[in-house]
């Protein structure tokens, strides 16, 4: 039977706080150095490589963490997950991300069927969908071919499609695959809605919307707000829409869609890429094809995360280390860095993945927990970065994690050489000058030109953005962060924490506030 109990109350982890903190200075410097990039590394799908040389670790703190891992069932609780235990304690539901890209483990049977089967049907269905459209079997009012993809959806219905979209955009234009243009209306904010639909030809787009609910208030205002602009086109909007839901939800069987493809309560928006939610607009805009091999990189992934050995499993040691950094190195924040254009949202879905998550105060039973748990996570790309936020990571009070993203190839293999390398090489050669100047910096007698190093990174590098990695990389992160939520005793899979904000927001509009709510009402004009 396994347990779950609380992190402080493992003798694993009371043996990791006790271990010597390693100098990392010491240890990333000359010969010493040059044998741990060659050792501390992990395969990892799709041809990546996680690569913690960087990371203030030796062997007595991987063992400490291989013992933890072991203690707090990792692998275990993954398979309970994954078998379909009733692991979200919140709202008392399973949790099946994992089954939309594949079977790890036993059928899982639920809603009078099989669930595996069931997400297989929508990808199925969003599959012979996409291929109409592109065939032009599925047309506008006019006959002719939708040439624009329109997502209309907040949080993880816009973060991780969008992300996902953006990353494989370039790729696919340069591989032939790509079929249409995608862009995305999320904030509630009319200027957003009104920018997308200024440089949209509606009368050519499709639009999806997207709400597991069907009652998503920012979600469905923006529906309104589109259907008013094609009505004012002279067009039909029901022609021009369809909807991924639940099938439970009023959007499922209406009138008002071409079609409804289904998801269900046991995927959570933030780690919904897989499902419906990133399959129609990602199979509409590159082709069903692309989107099944995102699938399978996640897959590949999901299949070594089963693995129990930490030291043969990226994610669950990059989970490991990061609770040893938050919770015995004391490190309040993690910044996500892919020196890659093509992720440039990628850690703004990271953001919400990680701290919708694992931003919680209470265990799985609704008891306050006393360490911290879930960290900040925030990013940009490099170079960007660098000439941003980076004098605070070299140089600031707080050491803040890093965890670099790096590509050995672009993704349109199109460069220029100038002055004796490419822009790629250029490219690569900062973040490898990056991982050594937090690890081992530079002294300096002059105090603004000291650099004290000791800041740890680890790097994820692969060969190229392109789908099976992409979903590879998601799926890396997704378990990262599941992981993280066993070791903390946490439930990862609600976000209450969302709830409070829309309750208010719905008693402002109603006219039913007191105290200071009615005064910032009408601070507000509202």
């Amino acid at each position: 039977m396994t347990q779950w109990n609380n992190l402080d109350t493992l003798a694993s982890y009371k043996k990791l706080a006790g271990v010597k903190a390693v100098d990392l200075k010491a240890e990333m410097s000359g010969e010493a150095g040059t044998e741990r990039v060659k050792k501390y590394e992990i395969p990892m799908a799709a041809g990546f490589k996680y690569n913690y040389a960087a990371k203030a670790v030796n062997e007595e703190v991987l063992e400490a963490l291989a013992q933890l891992a072991k203690e707090a069932e990792l692998s275990e609780k993954f398979a309970a997950l994954y078998n379909g235990e009733v692991v979200n304690t919140g709202e008392k539901r399973m949790v099946l991300h994992q089954l939309t890209r594949g079977q790890l483990g036993n059928d899982v049977e639920a809603d009078g069927g099989n669930k595996r089967d069931f997400y297989i049907k929508q990808q199925e269905r969003i599959a012979e969908f996409a291929n109409d459209v592109h065939a032009g079997k599925i047309v506008n009012e006019k006959g002719e071919k939708f040439t624009t993809a329109v997502q209309i959806g907040i949080g993880g219905s816009d973060l991780g499609p969008r992300a996902m979209y953006l990353a494989l955009e370039n790729w696919a234009k340069k591989n032939g695959t790509f079929k249409m243009d995608a862009k995305f209306i999320s904030n509630v904010d009319p200027d957003d809605a009104s920018a997308v639909l200024n440089g949209t030809d509606v009368e050519h787009a499709i639009f999806i919307l997207v709400s597991k609910s069907g009652t998503t208030l920012e979600t469905l205002t923006n529906e309104s707000f589109v259907k008013d602009a094609l009505k004012k086109a002279g067009l039909d909007p029901a022609k021009h829409m369809i909807a991924v839901t639940s099938e439970t939800s009023p959007l499922a069987k209406s009138d008002d869609y071409l079609a409804a493809f289904y998801m269900d309560d046991y995927i959570g928006g933030r780690f919904s890429s897989t499902s419906a939610v990133g399959g129609a607009v990602l199979s509409l805009a590159f082709g069903p094809e692309v989107f099944a091999s995102f699938l399978e990189g996640a897959a590949e992934e999901d299949k070594l995360a089963t693995n129990a050995d930490p030291m043969q499993n990226a994610a669950m040691l990059d989970a490991l280390i990061g609770v040893y950094e938050r919770n015995v190195l004391g490190y309040p924040s993690t910044a996500i860095l892919p020196y890659s254009q093509a992720l440039s949202r990628f850690p703004a879905h990271l953001q919400q993945l990680d701290m919708e998550s694992n931003g919680k105060s209470v265990n799985r039973f609704g008891e306050p927990v006393d360490y911290p748990t879930g960290p900040i996570i925030f990013g940009e790309p490099g170079t960007n970065g660098q000439h941003s936020f980076y004098q605070l990571l070299h140089q600031g009070t707080d050491i803040v994690p890093l965890q670099f993203i790096a590509f050995k190839n672009n993704q349109l293999e199109n460069d220029v050489d100038i002055q004796g390398s490419t822009s790629q090489q250029k490219l690569l050669a900062n973040v490898a000058a990056q991982i050594v100047a937090f690890a081992c910096g530079k002294d300096a007698e002059d105090k603004n030109k000291n650099f004290k190093g000791g800041r740890p990174s680890s790097i994820i590098i692969g060969d190229q953005v392109e789908p099976k990695a992409l979903g590879a990389l998601l799926a890396h992160f997704e378990n990262k962060v599941m992981f993280q939520g066993f070791l903390w005793n946490i439930n990862s899979f609600d976000q209450e924490g969302v709830q409070l904000g829309k309750t208010l927001a719905k008693a402002v509009l109603a006219k039913e506030t007191e105290g200071a709510l009615t005064e910032y009402a009408a601070l507000l004009n509202i």
